[in-house]
């Protein structure tokens, strides 16, 4: 059975949050009996997306909310 697991890609500090956050791919191994196969990255989220989901104005794309902005893209 293939491997799920969510992968820190960066950690960077989050105007929004005023706290450092962690940036994650849901990364999926290939089963053993496939090893020449690569992981297939499936989804993103931030780590204190819930948070801005709930304040009153959409975040970014890591949090889901706002698929066109990217804050933490020069970084």
């Amino acid at each position: 059975m293939a491997t799920v697991v969510w992968r820190t890609l960066k950690e960077r500090d989050c105007e929004r949050v005023g706290e450092r956050v962690q940036l994650q791919a849901k990364v999926v191994y290939p089963v053993s009996a496939l090893p020449d196969g690569p992981p297939r990255v499936l989804a993103h989220r931030c780590s204190r997306g819930m948070i801005c989901n709930a304040c009153d104005r959409p975040a970014c794309q890591w949090a889901g909310s706002l698929p066109d902005i990217d804050p933490f893209a020069s970084g």
